[in-house]
């Protein structure tokens, strides 16, 4: 019988690079057209900025994507967390103590998801698109149906451009936020016991479990650890509006999952990566500065976004067949 045929070393240099090289590409491409205002400092801080929130909740993504499960609430959780957030300010809470609440919201949606999946063997899309009208239902009777004001704190100056004597942090915290939860994750999939059990259960789940790893247990942490990046992206998101608001990061959560698709996640579990979902997250949020100077309308924008999940979701499922 011939041996299984592995893929070359080329192919599979191809396939890490993918999401570099696409970045490269729409950089360049929007550079040509309009050479004047897209490849500058400003530009590329506004990416950055506008990276943040999508791409911290999309480490949280990765790590359930790689695990073989998905998260539909992940946006009304970050709405969720930004009205615990104004809240807790509102009723006289330290800012610190306020994110920590917010956080804390967020891992207990987590942890129910986990409960549900592990305990109840419900599908994570059928809990979690529960949970997506749930806690945005929560969100909503907490803060009465509308945005809530609340006292100024150094949370909102966490996505704010820089000012003259702050140019030595390079971007804003918010940013560095992101780029130390990309670090993080990339760790902890790489060399952590954790990490190596999450690729197990997401490639093959039988497996797993015969080899002596704890799925539930394994599941349930995974869920927590989307979650508490999810809340991260809440703080953000936070900064961002300065305000509680239970309608915010409507529909981001096919944002955030493209970004880890197309940055070379599997939906079919056990493949992906921090630093390709960050690409990924990029490359989106680079088209969608690219076409609003072109002048094109958000109709155009979305097109574009969906095309290119569509690409990404085909190149998996001819990486798949090859591996099969």
């Amino acid at each position: 019988m011939p041996a299984a045929r592995r893929p070359g070393r080329a192919a599979v240099w191809l396939a890490r690079l993918g999401p570099l090289i696409g970045l490269a590409f729409v950089l360049t491409f929007f550079s040509v057209l309009r050479p004047s205002s897209f490849p500058t400092l400003q530009t590329a801080e506004l990416i950055l900025t506008q990276t943040a929130v999508v791409g911290t909740a999309a480490m949280g993504m990765t790590i359930i994507i790689v695990a073989g499960g998905i998260d539909l609430s992940v946006g009304a959780n970050i709405a969720l967390v930004t009205v615990v957030i104004a809240m807790l300010l509102n009723a006289g809470a330290p800012p610190l103590l306020a994110a920590a609440g917010g956080v804390g919201a967020a891992l207990v949606v987590g942890l129910l998801i986990g409960l549900l999946v592990t305990q109840a063997r419900l599908a994570p899309f059928i809990v979690t698109l529960g949970f997506w009208g749930g806690v945005r239902g929560v969100a909503k009777q907490l803060s009465g149906g509308t945005v809530l004001p609340c006292p100024e704190s150094w949370l909102d100056t966490l996505l704010r451009f820089l000012s003259a004597g702050q140019s030595w942090m390079i971007v804003p915290p918010g940013v560095w936020l992101m780029l130390l939860s990309a670090l993080a994750v990339s760790l902890t999939l790489r060399y952590t016991r954790f990490g190596r059990h999450v690729f197990a259960i997401g490639s093959n789940e039988q497996t797993a479990r015969l080899c002596g790893v704890r799925v539930n247990w394994t599941k349930i942490l995974v869920y927590l650890a989307g979650t508490l990046l999810a809340g991260f992206a809440g703080i953000l998101e936070f900064s961002h509006l300065t305000v509680g608001d239970p309608t915010t990061a409507n529909g981001m959560e096919l944002s955030i999952i493209a970004a880890v698709v197309i940055g070379g996640g599997s939906l079919n579990g056990g493949q992906g990566s921090a630093a390709g979902s960050i690409l990924g997250a990029l490359i989106m949020t680079a088209v969608a500065n690219g076409c609003s100077q072109m002048g094109l309308s958000n109709s155009v924008q979305d097109i574009v976004t969906g095309a290119l999940i569509i690409l990404a979701v085909f190149l998996d499922k001819i990486r798949h067949r090859r591996s099969a």
